[in-house]
């Protein structure tokens, strides 16, 4: 298993960033590796909300079923699947001042012989954790 973490503080206030990170449609704008996600059910974003994301990862397209497993006044998971991955992305918020705190950890199991590669591939998710540490909060702080 991979498992990343990044604490990031963001200038906006808790609620609006609770409402934007629920709604995991909003991941391409801050996920550098998500290309698309969209929502397949309708209806406000709530526990049981599903989506289909599409990312690229060392060239690659990979496509995960994503569900909201948990929507609670200062944490969110989000927990992802396909043939040889499941994915969490559990995310924590709170107020800090004027300021709010995220914390991001994301969790990767992989199935069958890709859990052979998972070593390898510790240093690249490192490196993407990395990346949304740095694009989440510009994304947050915009207008």
């Amino acid at each position: 298993m991979i498992r990343v973490e990044r604490t990031m503080l963001v200038d906006r206030p808790v609620g609006e960033v609770m409402r934007y990170l629920a709604d995991f449609g909003n991941t391409p704008q801050w996920d550098p590796g998500t290309e698309s996600c969209t929502r397949l059910d309708p209806g406000p974003v709530a526990e049981g909300a599903r989506w289909r994301n599409v990312s690229r990862f060392r060239g690659r397209r990979t496509e995960l079923l994503y569900r909201l497993e948990h929507y609670g006044p200062e944490r969110l998971v989000f927990v992802g699947h396909n043939r040889t991955v499941e994915a969490t992305d559990d995310i924590a918020i709170r107020a800090s001042e004027e300021r709010t705190v995220v914390v991001y950890r994301a969790s990767l199991r992989f199935n069958g012989l890709a859990r052979l590669a998972a070593p390898f591939l510790r240093a690249e998710f490192e490196r993407l954790a990395d990346a949304v540490a740095l694009r989440l909060p510009v994304v947050l702080a915009g207008p």
